[in-house]
């Protein structure tokens, strides 16, 4: 890291000494945490840049759901909020808290970085070093960005497929407070309070949510429920010290305990997941406002076991924990008052630790691994004519055991006729190192090699009829070489089936080469006073690009998905909204010998204020009550009806 700080030095010097060509300027503040305009408008995005942006002047896809959106949809479940947007499929072995896996424009769960309060909540303790979605549920937030495409600039060398960030409430007021209450069907039920303030000197909050549900059987054909438990707290509290200078600290904290079923049966096993996430951060301003920066710690730990009570003498199958320690610096310079300049430094250190209990081997060692990554970040920004912004940066970071790698990534906005065109393209690369899991576990590989990509997209936004309407079109393209697959051993005289003489189920091997394509449409239409259409179409080709599974499609990656939604506030003020998704068939397998049905859900979704601050609401999930799949021979929830009350005070 000495070479990191140095370098960042130098960078920094250089731009100091450009000040004289530039007067009275202000950088954007050095924050990931989020922006959102008046009335809860999606007028800046954060994410792309880090830093607070009008939309316009961003390429790359994003889309912004804030807090009237989240509370709108009546969502549980953060993926089944995502899955409402472009190009966003997900994955479930049954019900809420059992393993979920999110996937943006095709891409595998692990090349999508999800953050809280842009902190990465990837667990190296996971299979493949992704985010199980599961237990992630809407609790305090307050808005989410899911931005498209490769990341890594400023995201990390795995942000492949996209990055999620969501962000928590943030006071306004001087005190503000919320509760939310809801129950219905499997006898599910849903309680969420938080309150907090925003004076001169303290911003702070503390908000709690607790949710049980008994559920349904994760094994389609089971007779016995798999319910689920989850309990969470977050909070966040920001310190004036002085003019230009805050320490902060945010954390989110959540317990969860799951029924899950094994493979083709019913079983009483059950997993517990604790997942604890702080950020600490001081921020400063130089220069009269016009170099912002941001140091910071964050820190995770997940701890997840899975339980049997059917194997009373060794009722522990699984246990894993994994860790994140990441340092960071970030600085943003006004250079001038149409160039702008983002740069850091981080240096990242994870561990993990998992065995798998038996009944012939009940105290097995735990297999461990660790690993240390520094990296560096540059990024330029400049408004080069009036409208036509372009973006360029790079990446640099030395992996403990991979080596260095550079990467790049470059992207243009140009906003014509007064904004009411835009037209966006980007370029990225990405490079994944094995995971933890993949090196070390039971199941481990030491000769994986990295995985490797290259991805771009292009694309139209325009609004039309006075702003009553808007239409995106976006096409996108990822080349992949080395994808890390799970090989299974079935015989033969492999000798990784074998390390050492030990036989084992399969192991972790660079098998495939991967690409692809698609088209993302979005169009949005207000016809009249009080009623709002809405809707986007996903086509996405990904397919296998080398080996016997040449030209098939990847598994549980539907090539046809897309979301319909008419809402309308009638006079007396109730909300009625109709909401559809569809989502193209897939296969479970490679060779796609195995069919999972395609599917058509509809909800429909109601609330009343009943006055000011305090509103009841109520929604018809799976309205026809569509008997269907994410996952071959797995669970999904039938039809359910809930009701609930939002209190905001």
């Amino acid at each position: 890291m000495i070479r990191a700080f140095l370098s960042s030095t130098a960078l920094a010097t250089s731009l100091i000494a450009g000040a004289a060509f530039a007067d009275d300027q202000k950088a954007p503040e050095a924050d990931v945490a989020g922006a959102t305009g008046a009335n809860g408008v999606a007028e800046l995005v954060v994410t792309a840049t880090r830093t607070a942006q009008p939309i316009e002047k961003v390429g790359a896809s994003v889309t912004v759901l804030t807090q009237p959106a989240i509370e709108a949809s009546q969502a549980i479940s953060v993926v089944e909020l995502l899955a409402q947007t472009p190009g966003v499929s997900f994955t479930r072995n049954g019900g809420p808290g059992t393993t979920t896996g999110l996937n943006i424009r095709g891409a595998e769960t692990q090349h999508t970085v999800v953050l809280i309060d842009g902190v990465k909540l990837n667990d190296p303790s996971s299979t493949q070093g992704g985010f199980n979605s599961g237990n992630l549920l809407v609790g305090d937030i307050s808005r989410i960005e899911i931005l498209r495409g490769a990341q890594s600039t400023l995201w990390g060398s795995q942000a492949i497929g996209g990055v999620v960030n969501i962000v928590t409430a943030e006071p306004t007021t001087p005190f503000s407070s919320s509760i939310d209450a809801e129950a219905g069907a499997r006898k599910t039920g849903y309680l969420r309070a938080g309150v907090g303030g925003a004076g001169d000197k303290i911003v702070w909050r503390v908000a709690g949510g607790y949710y049980t549900t008994d559920g349904f059987s994760a094994y389609k054909p089971g007779k016995e429920k798999d319910g689920y438990q989850n309990r969470g707290l977050s909070g966040r509290l920001r310190i004036a010290l002085a003019q230009n200078v805050s320490a902060e600290v945010r954390s989110v904290y959540s317990k969860g305990k799951n029924d899950f079923d094994g493979f083709n049966v019913d079983s009483p096993e059950f997993g517990r997941t604790e997942e604890l996430v702080i950020y600490t951060g001081l921020n400063f301003g130089l220069l009269d406002g016009r170099w912002n920066n941001r140091i910071g710690y964050a820190y995770t730990d997940t701890d997840r076991e899975n339980i049997n009570p059917a194997r009373p003498a060794v009722p522990l199958t699984f246990d894993a924990a994994g860790k994140n320690k990441r340092w960071e610096y970030q600085g943003v310079f006004a250079v001038t008052e149409t160039v702008s300049a983002t740069f850091g430094a981080e240096t990242e250190k994870a561990r993990m630790r998992t065995r798998s209990p038996s009944v012939s081997n009940p105290n097995p060692a735990f297999a461990t691994g660790k690993v240390g990554v520094d990296s560096l970040y540059g990024q330029l920004q400049a408004e080069v004519v009036p409208g036509l912004t372009l973006t360029a940066g790079l990446r640099y970071e030395d992996h403990d055991t991979y080596g260095s790698h550079t990467l790049g990534q470059a992207s243009a906005a140009w906003a014509l006729n007064e904004g009411n065109t835009v037209l966006r393209a980007s370029f990225g690369q990405g490079f994944r190192a094995p995971g933890l899991y993949e090196l070390f576990s039971e199941y481990g590989n030491l000769n994986l090699s990295p995985e490797k990509f290259d991805s771009w997209d292009a694309g139209i936004e325009q609004r039309f009829l006075g702003g009553k309407a808007r239409a995106v079109a976006t096409w996108f393209h990822r080349e992949a070489d080395n994808e890390i697959r799970y090989f299974s051993c079935t015989g033969g005289a492999d000798p990784l089936c074998a390390p050492g003489g030990v036989s084992r189920w399969g192991y972790y091997s660079n098998v495939l080469k991967t690409k692809a394509q698609g088209l993302e449409l979005i169009g949005e239409y207000k016809p009249a006073q009080g009623l709002v259409l809405s809707g986007n179409y996903t086509y996405t080709d990904a397919e296998t690009d080398s080996g016997s599974a040449k030209g098939k499609q990847l598994t549980r990656r539907p090539k046809n998905m897309g979301n319909l939604s008419a809402t309308y506030v009638w006079p007396v003020k109730l909300s009625t909204t109709v909401a559809v998704r569809y989502v193209g068939k897939t296969y479970n397998n490679d060779l796609n010998t195995q069919v999972v049905k395609d599917y058509t859900l509809v909800d429909l979704r109601a609330s009343y204020p009943l006055k000011d601050g305090l509103e009841v609401f109520g929604r018809v999930e799976n309205a026809f009550d569509k008997d269907y799949q994410t996952i071959l021979n797995y669970g999904t929830p039938g039809r359910g009806a809930f009701v609930g009350l939002r209190a905001r005070f």
